[in-house]
């Protein structure tokens, strides 16, 4: 029987190739080797996101790209968050054998609160208790489908401790094991892709090349590529060019061995190395452009799969619910 991974995913806006290479592929290996659930989460974006129609929006565009980058939802399951009620019912459970002070520790907080003492601020201005009790929902999110395994990046560790923590004071309270106490995975070699300024890749910098843009913006973008002052006829070394380490995340092997000898034997100018990019980047993304853009046109069809994911999700959620009450003499 295979173990239980999960993934969550966050409502945010645009997908750029950072959160391709960096996250959407290696999440979506997973499901070679375990039983795979992906969720969106959608009540943890409503912490920032307060206008309707731009969570709407955001929601099912973060969904259509997981699809279209290659989620089949008929081999795992894939749901909203929202969709299972019984994520907010564990979350009330453990809000009870959750410390006040493990709160005051999480780093979403206490980043927080530092913002405010910087700007002079009271320490709790514009705090609300979805942040503060943030990591409670997400060890709920992950407690409920009994994970094995959760995918996390190394700053992102605190929050599966916390998960930890929680299970484990349930299950020692009760002389049980009411909870599976999940381990977080590491991805030590999750690409980190940098952007077109060099800088790693970040909305907040804007230096992104969205997943799903137009090809004539991929173009764009992709021409904007931060260059040294080489001319045409220099000689160039591709283990120090950042349009070279982009080519490599869609190039194959053979074609990355065949640019790197152009650069080494000079005559290449850098326009000429940015449509090499550019032809790499638009035939891996384009057909998943055009997929991306037929699941946007049919909102429905893309509710649709959310909801059966849901469907398949539920019954595992209320079992772990029922075993949860049972032992607190609720149910």
């Amino acid at each position: 029987m295979k173990k239980i991974s999960l993934t969550g995913i966050q409502a945010t806006g645009d997908l750029h190739i950072g959160n391709y290479f960096g996250a959407i592929k290696p999440a979506l290996e997973l499901a070679k080797e375990y039983d795979a659930r992906y969720f969106i989460a959608d009540y943890h974006s409503l912490n920032k996101m307060k206008d309707p129609k731009e969570l709407n929006e955001a929601i099912r565009g973060v969904a259509a790209g997981w699809l279209a980058a290659g989620l089949d939802p008929e081999k795992v399951i894939f749901y909203r968050q929202s969709s299972i009620p019984e994520v907010f019912e564990l979350s009330t459970m453990l809000m009870a054998f959750t410390a006040k002070g493990l709160m005051n520790r999480a780093h979403a907080y206490k980043a927080a609160v530092q913002a405010n003492t910087e700007k002079g601020d009271d320490s709790d201005a514009g705090i609300n208790m979805g942040l503060f009790t943030y990591p409670v929902l997400m060890a709920a999110d992950i407690i409920i489908f009994d994970s094995d395994v959760v995918p996390v990046g190394k700053d992102q560790t605190q929050h599966i401790e916390m998960a930890q923590d929680i299970a484990q004071a349930v299950n020692a309270n009760y002389k049980q094991s009411i909870l599976k106490v999940p381990q977080g995975v590491i991805q030590d070699t999750v690409a980190v892709v940098p952007g077109l300024d060099g800088r790693k890749m970040s909305k907040s910098y804007g230096n992104g090349v969205p997943i799903f843009c137009s090809e004539k913006e991929l173009h764009k973008l992709i021409m904007r590529t931060v260059t040294n002052s080489q001319g045409v006829a220099e000689p160039k070394d591709p283990d120090a060019s950042l349009i070279f380490t982009l080519y490599k995340l869609f190039a194959k092997e053979d074609e990355q061995a065949a640019l790197a000898a152009r650069y080494r034997a000079g005559g290449m100018g850098w326009g000429d190395a940015k449509e090499e990019l550019f032809r790499a980047a638009n035939r891996e993304l384009g057909p998943m452009r055009k997929r991306f853009e037929e699941l946007m046109a049919d909102p429905k069809g893309l509710d649709a799969i959310l909801a059966k994911g849901a469907e398949r999700a539920r019954p595992i959620a209320a079992a772990t619910v029922k075993r949860f009450r049972k032992a607190a003499g609720i149910d």
